[in-house]
């Protein structure tokens, strides 16, 4: 089991799951399916990778002034839509291609599974009725604020 999610293990299950679908899709579908299948795939790969290297430098430079980084995360936009016009006018296989472009998400959530943390049977934790879990407020991810006692 991987320590981190990487780039890699996203791309190598995407790859897989693509290559997978398409195969089915051409035998058990229609060729024209599959291109567009396989086109949909080939493009969320790469806006994938474009998505990860940008977020990278916006959220793990350092560095301030990431402004060309949001620019070009926004230019990114900008281009899928482009590239989806123009292949649906082609006449890709709509249904095919939607499910292409949407190929990196089990793939993605695979990927994440296996990079979780280890289960520890012997970690500490609070009693289910301690009253401390009264403290913690889950929708904000952190304890909260102490209510003013009312008079």
């Amino acid at each position: 089991m991987a320590a981190v999610l990487s780039q890699g293990s996203v791309m190598g299950w995407n790859l897989a799951f693509s290559a997978g679908a398409c195969a089915l899709a051409f035998a058990a579908v229609s060729p024209r399916f599959a291109a567009g299948l396989a086109l949909g795939a080939a493009l969320e790969a790469v806006n994938f990778r474009t998505l990860w290297r940008s977020c990278e430098r916006i959220f793990l430079s350092g560095a301030p002034g990431s402004g060309p980084a949001v620019a070009l995360f926004g230019l990114r936009f900008v281009l899928l839509g482009a590239v989806i016009f123009f292949a649906l006018r082609a006449g890709v296989h709509p249904a095919g291609f939607v499910v292409g472009l949407s190929m990196i998400v089990p793939a993605t959530v695979l990927a994440a599974w296996r990079a979780r943390p280890p289960i520890l049977a012997d970690a500490p934790a609070l009693a289910p009725d301690d009253p401390e879990w009264e403290r913690w407020d889950a929708w904000r991810a952190r304890e909260r604020d102490a209510e003013p006692e009312e008079e």
